[in-house]
């Protein structure tokens, strides 16, 4: 036996997803899972390097964690940080012992602490890296990795490379070790998924093909004007109608500035050709404030949009300058606390249309899966971001149940079995 391991993920989905199968080359080399970060003989930091507050986070958990682990342990970094800024990460923090770009298993028995140019990165393709069976009844899977978009204010391409989609059959394979109930597929761009290889059209036949397999198939971050009708209906006949489309603005004069196609009319159009194929169809998005260039006409064109299209569920962020990216050399920037005033303004709005179509399913039917003792979610409710769904503790965690949802409480709803009203 290698020893026990702690990793520590910051950050979104697709870093749990590398952080599992980073879980599953340790397993695989003799490693235990230890019960705390005190305990492991190897400590990973998976971290987020999205933007500046994602990174500030990052380098927190790193110094936090070097001073709580046991002497003699080592410490590894890897993940978008260690992509995008390891040879700076090797050098100020002597507290680690290894910064790996995007794997570590591999480079696990080298002895002496890394540091060298960021092209020296000791790298690994996690993604064939086979994951462990997951702990929870549902479970994200990575398609592809890196991005061949470049949106104006994301620095994701620069590091994480250009988009690589896996096979149809490696992502299938991976699902059905995985032993769940559902499913939920990410990437940097889900909808361009086959096309780097040559097979445009290949996300509809996985999507296919993991309905199939498993309950529920879900899928989040899709760009919106990539999401054809072949795809909507797709989801739609899997019987989870759920749309995460990545929007950022609906302003046309904005989203140029952004370098992305779309229009408040044209993403409109989109949602109702969704809701007439699925009138209970669910429809997130979110939605960048304060970007280089943004006018009170376009905070109004923000405001209009949320009104009208009546989303379930929006995330709203404050814009952050990052290095290398199109937006950071922008003029007309703007000032932090007008960007706050304006998402402040969207969220009380949104927080409102929310409450409102939860409030709607009160006395509706349904059925959820128990994610854990008396937390459940409907097709309405995607793991981790959404609302909740509170259920009876004695209901066993991984079982669906038919339920009457008997209040809303904000985003979340409380719900009592059919036979129990």
């Amino acid at each position: 036996m290698q020893g026990s391991y702690w990793i520590e993920t910051l950050g979104c989905a697709k870093n749990e997803v590398d952080s599992d199968h980073i879980a599953g080359g340790l397993l695989a080399e003799g490693y235990v899972p230890a019960a705390r970060a005190e305990d492991a003989d190897l400590v990973v930091v998976n971290t987020c390097a999205f933007i500046e507050s994602a990174r500030a986070e990052s380098v927190d958990a790193i110094l936090d964690i070097g001073d709580r682990r046991r002497v003699g342990s080592r410490l590894v970094v890897t993940g978008c940080l260690a992509a995008r800024a390891g040879a700076e990460i090797a050098e100020a923090l002597p507290e680690v012992d290894l910064v790996a770009d995007v794997g570590v298993p591999v480079t696990l028995r080298e002895g002496p602490r890394w540091r060298a140019a960021p092209d020296r990165l000791p790298s690994l393709d996690l993604m064939r890296i086979p994951r462990p069976p997951a702990t929870a009844p549902w479970a994200y899977v990575k398609i592809a990795e890196g991005c061949d978009r470049r949106c104006g204010f994301c620095a994701i391409p620069s590091f994480r490379g250009p988009q690589r989609s896996r096979t149809v059959d490696e992502i299938l394979a991976e699902v059905d070790g995985l032993g769940v109930e559902e499913v939920v597929l990410v990437s940097q761009d889900l909808a361009s998924f086959g096309k780097d290889r040559g097979a445009p059209g290949s996300l509809e036949t996985l999507v296919r093909a993991i309905a199939e397999r498993v309950h529920w198939v879900r899928l989040l971050y899709l760009f919106p004007t990539a999401l054809n009708n072949r795809l909507i209906e797709t989801i739609v006949d899997t019987g989870v109608p759920y749309f995460d489309l990545s929007l950022q603005h609906v302003s046309p004069p904005l989203l140029r500035r952004m370098r992305r196609p779309g229009s408040r009319r044209g993403i409109l159009d989109k949602i109702e050709h969704i809701r007439s194929l699925a009138p209970d169809a669910t429809l997130r998005s979110s939605f960048i404030l304060g970007y280089p260039g943004e006018t009170e006409e376009d905070h109004d064109e923000l405001l209009g949009f949320l009104d009208e299209a009546q989303l379930d569920w929006v995330g709203l962020f404050p814009y952050s300058a990052e290095d290398g990216t199109y937006a950071a050399a922008l003029d007309d920037q703007v000032a932090p606390a007008l960007a706050l005033e304006r998402l402040r303004e969207c969220a009380e709005l949104q927080d409102g249309i929310t409450a409102k179509r939860r409030a709607q399913l009160v006395g509706t039917t349904t059925t959820v899966l128990v994610d854990r003792a008396g937390r459940a979610r409907s097709i309405r409710e995607a793991p981790e971001i959404d609302g909740v769904v509170t259920v009876p503790e004695a209901w066993s965690v991984g079982t669906f149940r038919d339920v009457v949802i008997s209040a809303a409480i904000g985003p979340d709803l409380e719900a009592v079995g059919i036979d129990e009203r």
